[in-house]
């Protein structure tokens, strides 16, 4: 019987722990689930003989031990700086480890230690990153493998609201997913070559740099720029491209207004305000602006940042409630933490929202001296706030790597994330079973 430990029963492992519990009941197997808080872990896996849940603390060593080197293979949910301790407890028994979290250089340094051990170090297998190396990289091989040069590759991927369920929000958005990294999106300096040239793009201007994205039956969206495209250049194999840029994306009007929350440093997380636990909303966006008894804050800020008081940009600021005198309710706070704060109040999903996931990528190559366009788009909607499509894109290629490992269907060994057909062939047949396919057009 092979056993399964999965650390971390968060909003995200909803969809995997279903899978499991599935392949569990067809192949004898048993699965684990341990979490901070064992009510949740116990919630999520139901009543079943083929699973079992307990509290799991990752800083007890002994616990990790011990659960670990009982397990055949570990998938970490875990907040990615946590990754490096069930890391080094599945190399010290020789268990392989699946998760959905960009390397760190810490972990990719274990790369040769995994390969002597015979383990596998699977990372980057959720959705993004995950479904998007993966669907890329099946057709970037198919362009290669008919002997084609590729000259720019772009890809871009959000999660979303489904329309239905942003009726009368001008932001067209709720947070699907961690809304902290949806507050500090876009900090650091963005990378990507643009026809054979360098092009850099520090954080206060991200969001003003947008492109607009059209997809077939859906509509508009605009995308901003991720952090580092280049370092994907080796990983896809396109060390020579002209183009290679890599974004999120959002619906039209979203970045324009969020670039103002930028531009007055509400998304700073580098020091704590004062007087939090008396302020208010109005208060809070006050804060950045001059002082001027005589003007009113909304006076104040579209003098400020050049808005005109009747548009949609004042508009979508005045739907988050940002010029009442709505107490913050925190105790203290950086300006990130209270914006985040704020905005859950009228972002956050209720029980019967649907969540969208978009996924597009496009790309350009040579064939017989005429250049060439393909377009890919992935459009996937969840059934409500619980079994999210974010929950379903991120949990089942996990869910599905497990059952491939644990099967012998993958074999590799060491530091890996699956842009190699051996791993992103067998993951992508099997989503297109569960639904989850993409949509390929040649463009004239």
């Amino acid at each position: 019987m092979k056993n399964i430990l999965l650390i971390g029963a968060g909003r995200s492992a909803t969809s995997l722990i279903q899978y499991l519990l599935k392949r569990c009941t067809e192949t004898g197997w048993h699965l684990r689930v341990g979490d901070l808080s064992e009510s949740l872990a116990r919630e999520k896996i139901g009543e079943t003989p083929v699973a079992s849940a307990f509290r799991f603390d990752i800083f007890d060593e002994a616990q990790r031990d011990r659960e670990i080197m009982d397990a055949d293979l570990v998938i970490s949910m875990l907040p990615a700086h946590f990754h490096s301790l069930p890391c080094q407890s599945c190399l010290k028994f020789g268990k392989h480890l699946l998760t959905a979290s960009y390397v760190s250089d810490e972990i990719q340094l274990l790369d040769q230690q995994a390969r002597e051990k015979g383990v596998l170090i699977l990372m980057e297998c959720g959705l993004d990153p995950g479904i998007d190396h993966m669907s890329a990289m099946r057709v970037l091989d198919q362009i290669r493998g008919a002997g084609h040069e590729i000259n720019a590759f772009e890809s871009f991927t959000g999660g979303l609201v489904a329309p239905q369920s942003c009726e009368g929000n001008p932001w067209e958005y709720k947070f699907t997913w961690n809304p902290r990294n949806v507050v500090l999106a876009g900090t650091g300096t963005v990378k990507f070559i643009q026809e054979g040239r360098y092009k850099y793009i520090p954080y206060h201007k991200v969001f003003r740099r947008t492109e607009i994205i059209e997809l077939p039956e859906y509509g508009y969206f605009e995308g901003y720029a991720n952090r580092d495209s280049l370092k994907y250049r080796e990983v896809y194999g396109l060390e020579s491209v002209e183009t290679l840029y890599r974004g999120t994306l959002r619906r039209p009007g979203y970045c324009k207004t969020w670039d103002i929350f930028v531009q007055l440093g509400a998304t700073d997380d580098s020091y704590k305000m004062e007087g939090v636990a008396n302020m208010t909303h109005r208060q809070f966006l006050n804060s950045f602006l001059s002082y001027d008894p005589h003007n009113s804050v909304e006076l104040k800020l579209a003098h400020y940042m050049k808005l005109d008081l009747d548009g949609q940009i004042m508009f979508r600021m005045k739907w988050l409630d940002l010029f009442e005198e709505i107490p913050v309710g925190l105790e203290e706070g950086t300006p990130a933490q209270i914006l985040e704060h704020i905005l859950q109040k009228k972002w956050k999903m209720e029980p019967q929202d649907q969540d969208m996931i978009v996924m597009w990528h496009k790309f350009l190559y040579e064939e017989n001296g005429q250049m060439r366009e393909i377009q890919s788009h992935m459009v996937i909607e969840g059934e409500d706030a619980q079994h999210t499509g974010m929950a379903k894109t991120v949990g089942l290629p996990l869910g599905i790597a497990a059952d491939m490992i644990l099967s012998g269907k993958i074999r590799e060994t060491g530091v890996h994330i699956p842009v190699k057909p051996s791993i992103y062939n067998p993951i992508l047949d099997e989503l297109e079973k569960a639904g989850i396919k993409f949509v390929e057009r040649q463009i004239s």
